[in-house]
């Protein structure tokens, strides 16, 4: 064989080779803009605060209306919902990007290091809050809708430019937290339940809503210890940025926590739940250990513990709630259809027997 046989031979040789490895790199890359892509959606809609969002919408509903909700009509409102969540958050990162840029826990995010223009983020918020809303709107009716529109204005055109300004964003922030109580609320019909006799569902809703009112300082003044270096380098007025000592970050923590406690066992109320009475004093209590333990020694350690705490125990109040504080007016309700039936049939049935014996 010649010598540019064998070197044909050897290049085709190389070619058969690397095809295979091109093709192995190419999915691989694929795979790895996939997840890049995935990264930067869980970063711009931030899944874990739609998920506190919708839990919180489904318990007020549930608390209000109980074994009465249609599903199909849940299904599509909790999806307008998570579409409202979604485009809030976008909309907060666009009005964030300069500040975001300057702390490291954000810096990365997609507008803020410039992987999305922020005329295609601020379009696809818009897209997002319109179809979410109308989503809404169609499922439970314009008062549920209306709730969602003003949680994200208060969110997005309030709150967020507040941290700039005062130390009072976070109670600001708070109410904007605890209006997804509204959501549920209004389209489980509060306002006809509580028009037409029935207190219990708006108690209920008014409870939680207070709840997590409170729930948000300890939660919220926590983070604020943790990254309160970065929230000084962004120029974001934190009460843990203005106090350093983060005194007043502790006793409005506090403050909050105890008043928690009340509040929580109010939730059991309504449905005279002993089981959700006791859960919401051990989940308050603990709640208070934590945010006294912050208070005290108020480091990285006791905040991020209390931090930890607060994620805890909202889930044991809102899964309590659902499980055990169905309002007792639904459980009446339900008892005197059975009741009713078993006296219709009681009553039926000596006129059954006259007439078989008529017929014998």
């Amino acid at each position: 064989m010649s010598a540019s046989s064998t070197a044909v031979a050897s290049s085709r040789a190389s070619v058969i080779v690397a095809m295979p490895a091109q093709a192995a790199g190419s999915d691989a890359a694929t795979t790895g803009d996939l997840v890049a892509v995935l990264r930067d959606v869980s970063m711009l809609t931030r899944p874990r605060i739609a998920v506190m969002v919708l839990a919180t919408v489904i318990t007020a509903m549930w608390l209000t209306a109980g074994g009465s909700l249609d599903v199909g009509h849940l299904v599509w409102l909790l999806i307008g919902t998570m579409l409202v969540v979604a485009s809030s958050s976008i909309a907060n990162q666009v009005v964030e990007r300069d500040t975001d840029k300057l702390m490291p826990r954000t810096a990365h995010r997609p507008i803020a290091s410039g992987r999305m223009a922020v005329g295609t983020a601020s379009g696809l918020a818009a897209f997002l809050l319109v179809a979410g809303v109308g989503l809404m709107t169609i499922a439970s009716g314009w008062p549920a809708a209306a709730a969602a529109l003003a949680t994200w204005l208060l969110y997005v055109v309030v709150y967020t430019p507040m941290k700039k300004i005062s130390p009072l964003n976070t109670a600001v922030g708070a109410v904007a937290g605890a209006l997804p109580v509204a959501i549920g609320w209004l389209a489980a019909d509060g306002p006809e339940r509580l028009a037409g006799g029935d207190a219990t569902g708006a108690l209920s809703a008014a409870a939680l809503a207070t709840v997590l009112y409170l729930w948000q300082f300890p939660h919220f003044m926590a983070i604020a210890w943790i990254y309160r270096s970065q929230y000084g380098l962004a120029g974001l007025r934190m009460l843990t940025v203005d106090d350093p000592s983060g005194l007043r970050a502790a006793g409005q923590a506090l403050a909050a926590a105890l008043a928690m406690v009340p509040v929580s066992l109010v939730l059991s109320v309504p449905s005279g739940s002993i089981r959700l009475f006791l859960t919401a004093a051990i989940a308050a209590i603990v709640y208070c250990c934590a945010t006294i333990r912050f208070a005290l020694r108020r480091d990285d350690t006791s905040a991020r513990g209390l931090l930890l705490t607060s994620l805890g125990v909202l889930l044991a109040l809102l899964t309590a709630s659902v499980v055990c504080g169905a309002p007792r007016s639904h459980q009446v309700s339900r008892a005197t259809v059975f009741e009713q039936a078993t006296a219709a049939h009681s009553t039926d049935l000596p006129r059954m027997q006259r007439i078989q014996k008529t017929h014998d």
